[in-house]
Formats: C-alpha cells, sequence, structure tokens
C-alpha cells in the first residue's frame, strides 16, 4: 500500500499562475523518499498539500489510502508528524519533557504512561539528558531532535521533514541526517523529506526532482547524480561523494561511483585490503 498518493495535483495561490502543474506521485508505506528542487520549484507546496494547508485546485490526495477532504483532514494528520524547518515555532513546553508531553496530553495518554515514552523517545534521538533543559537554550541541531522526539512520541506512520536542516550548521545538519537515517533503518516510518541538501538525497531510497511545479526526474539518488549537467541548469549540485568517486573512477583507484562518504570509505578500505 501507498502511505501518500497524489493524482494529477494542481495548486494555484492566486488562481491565475499554478505553482503545482499536473503533479502525481507515489511513496510505498515505509519507504524515504526525498523531494528536491530550486527555490520556488514547489517542494514545500506540495507538504502543505499532503497534509490539508493547502487544498489543490485539482486532482486527489490519499494518505494511507483514505482520500484528503473536509470531513477527514483532521484523521488524515494524526497518520503524520512534520517537522518544519524552524524548530522554535514547534516549541510549546517550558522543558523539553514538557514539550513532548504536550501532544501526548492532546492525545489522552495516561499520566502514569507518559514519563516512560518521554524518556524513550528522547533516548532514541540522544537527548535523554536534556529532559529538564529549556528548548530556547539548545543548539539548532538539538532542537530539530526535539521536535523529532515530540512526533515519535505521537508514533506517526509517516514524517515529513520540509527543509528541517535549512538552518544548520554542517554538524547540525549531519546529526539529523542520520536520526532520519536511523528512523527509516529500525522503524516501519514513511519518511518524506523536501530538502535542498544533496547529502541526504545521497541517504534516501527515492528521489523526485522538481522544477517549476512540475516533476522532471525520479528515481535512486544514483539515477538522478548521472544527469549531472541537467541538475546544473536546474541550480542543483551533486554530492562531494558522488564527485569525488567519479575522479576516483576516472583514475581507475574504483570500479564504480557511489554517491555518499560511507560507501566511498568502504570501497577504499577493500582496495587497501587488496594492496
Amino acid at each position: 500500500m501507498n502511505a501518500i498518493e497524489l493524482s494529477h495535483i494542481s495548486f494555484s495561490y492566486d488562481n491565475q499562475v499554478d505553482v503545482i502543474k499536473d503533479v502525481s506521485l507515489a511513496i510505498p508505506k515505509g519507504s524515504y523518499t526525498t523531494i528536491v528542487g530550486q527555490n520556488g520549484s514547489g517542494k514545500s507546496t506540495i507538504a502543505k498539500l499532503i497534509i490539508g494547508l493547502l487544498a489543490s485546485k485539482s486532482g486527489k490526495v490519499y494518505v494511507m489510502g483514505k482520500e484528503l477532504n473536509e470531513e477527514n483532514v483532521y484523521d488524515v494528520r494524526s497518520h503524520i508528524g512534520i517537522v518544519f524547518q524552524n524548530p522554535d515555532n514547534q516549541f510549546i513546553g517550558s522543558t523539553v519533557a514538557d514539550d513532548i508531553a504536550f501532544g501526548l496530553e492532546n492525545h489522552c495518554v495516561k499520566q502514569e504512561k507518559m514519563q516512560a515514552i518521554i524518556e524513550d523517545v528522547a533516548k532514541r534521538v540522544g537527548m535523554q539528558d536534556f529532559l529538564n533543559s529549556e528548548p530556547t537554550k539548545l543548539s539548532g541541531g538539538q532542537k530539530q531532535r526535539v521536535a523529532i522526539a515530540g512526533i515519535l512520541a505521537m508514533e506517526p506512520d509517516i514524517i515529513i521533514f520540509d527543509e528541517s536542516t535549512s538552518m544548520l550548521d554542517p554538524q547540525g545538519k549531519a546529526s539529523i541526517n542520520q536520526q532520519i537515517k536511523n528512523l527509516h533503518k529500525h522503524k516501519n516510518i514513511t519518511i518524506l523529506s523536501i530538502t535542498h541538501d544533496m547529502e541526504e538525497v545521497a541517504q534516501s531510497e527515492h528521489v523526485i526532482v522538481l522544477n517549476s511545479g512540475k516533476i522532471v526526474m525520479e528515481g535512486k539518488p544514483m539515477d538522478i547524480f548521472k544527469q549531472e549537467e541537467v541538475l546544473k541548469q536546474m541550480k542543483l549540485d551533486v554530492p562531494f561523494a558522488y564527485r569525488f568517486s567519479k575522479k576516483l573512477k576516472k583514475e581507475k583507484i574504483i570500479d564504480d561511483c557511489v554517491c555518499t562518504l560511507e560507501e566511498v570509505v568502504n570501497q577504499l578500505c577493500q582496495l587497501k585490503s587488496m594492496i
């Protein structure tokens, strides 16, 4: 079953110019998909259409097999957690523990069960030592991990990351990308990440490339990165690992290009063991 399905979706903010143009896509349950495109390509608009913050002018949206409409929008949203660009906009509680508890209270989770859930999800994102800290005093990467913990407490079927690393430094980005990777590896959660971070794109299973509101490319990360010139025309880059491995292949040091640093290191280690 597809976790998310869009069928011939079009959308306009002003009822004149369509920013989403006849988009159809399917995201299988349990998969990890990234949507990438330059600013104004329609990436974040897609996310808002999926969670019902915007209504399409044509086409249909399905979440966990249910068609999104006015009658069931809140039911559909119960399946989805979303991590936004600026984590400060998501904080409610005065401490990390309070912030995680807020969603549990809204879902009427019994008080005696809350503490165990809070501690569990905090540990899963490496924030168990910060439960009594004020969220505003955390680093950007730590704030995003708290936001992820709050969502995990709700046990959603789908997590959408909407440019969630765009305000972070390289260390923060790496931390959140690892968290996303861990979520996909250990839990049957569907992950959809709206991103411009090509290092994250490299670790996903499936990539959708948007340009001017249309899907222009779709496939596995390596298949997309091979279209390097097309990506450059859309002001998109390829990951450092891909460029580096491409040079190594050109020098006949390795046989195949790869798209993550982990794969580059593995190839070089294998080569070293053969010398």
